[in-house]
């Protein structure tokens, strides 16, 4: 079955090449596209959406609190942040919201095609320069308050696994990177998960973001 993706896109030209672009890929179907996240709840369910493609700047409810309306209510939707934002507060508040994925809009189409089925096997992708970011701000402890806060007493092993995991790693990239199994890979974030009292990767990331835990 194809993966239904939603576009939400206030710029009629980059909406409809958007939509082209999906069109263009048996593997995925466009659901529908939209030019803002006023009605984003009712959208995704009726079209039963399992990818958002979402701006940021938008009239009316923009990206990042569309976001935090879905994630209310649905935690398991893949969204990819596709913007022209890549300052750090942008890119800190997609995150701490539940986006996950962070794309610039220059992105090569090939690269979105990359970055869905990235999500879709429980990836976090980012343009190149968005992760480098990523990774400077954990290394700062960056968070609203720049406060950094107790880190669960994760090991170093399970700490430079999150580092991974925020940054984008799949489970089977971290495997062979660390040249342990995937088993073990799992094992670990489980620990994590358990020690850091998160339930799902959206709330690992901002929470690792937020408090500056790696």
């Amino acid at each position: 079955m194809p993966v239904r993706v939603v576009i939400f896109e206030d710029n009629k030209d980059i909406r409809e090449g958007y939509s082209y672009l999906i069109k263009t890929n048996p593997e995925y179907e466009l659901a529908g596209a939209f030019i803002n996240c006023d009605d984003i709840e009712n959208i995704t369910t009726r079209l039963k959406a399992d990818v958002l493609l979402m701006d940021i700047e938008m009239p009316g409810t923009n990206g990042i609190e569309g976001v935090k309306r879905i994630r209310k209510s649905n935690s398991d939707i893949k969204i990819i942040m596709l913007t022209v934002f890549d300052d750090n507060k942008n890119v800190f508040e997609a995150i701490k919201a539940g986006a996950s994925g962070y794309l610039l809009k220059k992105t090569a189409p090939a690269k979105i095609f990359d970055a869905i089925e990235d999500v879709i096997s429980g990836g976090a992708p980012m343009t190149a320069g968005i992760a480098a970011m990523v990774m400077q701000m954990l290394a700062k402890g960056y968070s609203p308050e720049h406060k950094k806060t107790e880190d669960g007493n994760l090991t170093k092993r399970e700490k430079e696994i999150l580092t991974m995991l925020v940054n984008g790693y799949s489970y089977k990239v971290i495997a062979a990177d660390l040249f342990i199994t995937a088993h073990t890979v799992k094992t670990h974030i489980k620990h994590i998960y358990e020690k850091l009292q998160v339930q799902t990767r959206t709330d690992l990331i901002t929470r690792t973001l937020r408090d500056g835990i790696v």
